[in-house]
């Protein structure tokens, strides 16, 4: 009974272990799509192409990132297209967008 009684402890603590994992998994995904959002403008993980009208936003510190998206989000900054979509976002989400722009100019090709 000792035996069984452990086997059922360890794949409750194995299902807890991948509800985790697939917690994280989840809000990882959530982030990445959030970034997937500035692509059509900043380029793929803000990497913008050469000629764009816009800049790249990969590898810019997030501090940075999330000062100009509050700008734009309260009016401070003037823009076309991103004081409107600024708004779109809580302090949160832009937290999370610049803390994986800031990290994907490492991987700048």
């Amino acid at each position: 009974m000792k035996r069984a009684a452990r086997i059922v402890a360890a794949a409750a603590a194995l299902s807890g272990a991948a509800t985790f994992a697939g917690a994280q998994d989840a809000a990882a995904l959530r982030a990445r799509s959030l970034v997937a959002t500035c692509a059509a403008c900043h380029g793929t993980d803000g990497h913008a192409m050469p000629s764009a009208a816009v800049p790249g936003l990969s590898g810019m510190p997030a501090a940075y990132i999330v000062e100009q998206m509050k700008a734009f989000r309260s009016g401070a900054r003037a823009g076309t297209v991103m004081p409107q979509l600024a708004k779109g976002y809580s302090d949160a989400q832009i937290e999370q967008l610049a803390a994986i722009l800031a990290k994907a100019g490492a991987a700048q090709p």
